[in-house]
Parts: structure tokens; sequence; C-alpha cells
């Protein structure tokens, strides 16, 4: 756990509008670290998502996160 991370911002379709999803995944158990929903896809979606993330770490913890940067 907490050695490989996964992360990307999707787009989605709710009642006619669009979200934003920026989720983490730990691939050893496939956990949602942490996640935001935005209505836009700006800058503070991906940075509360990272914030939430960090916050889960514990001192030592050495993680690799990996986006598609696609």
């Amino acid at each position: 756990m907490n050695e490989k991370w996964v992360t990307d911002v999707t787009e989605f379709h709710l009642l006619g509008e669009k979200r934003y999803l920026s989720p983490v995944l730990d691939l050893c158990n496939g956990e949602i670290i942490a996640y935001t929903v935005m209505n836009r896809p700006v800058y503070n979606l991906v940075h509360d998502m990272l914030e939430q993330a960090l916050g889960r770490l514990q001192s030592g913890d050495k993680v690799v996160l990996h986006s598609d940067q696609g």
C-alpha cells in the first residue's frame, strides 16, 4: 500500500451537465485514496485531490504517482 498510485481526470455527464472527476487509485489494493469532483477542469480540481492524497501518507512512505497526461 502507498507504493504506486495512478490518477487521471475524467469528464462525465450527469443530469445534462458536465462534471470532472480527479481520483487517485492505489494499485496495490484498488482503493480510492482521494478524489475531487468539479463542474470545470480547473487547477483546484487536481490540487485539492493531491492535498487529500498526500495527507494519507505515513512517515517513510515512498509513493510513485503516475498520471495519464494525454
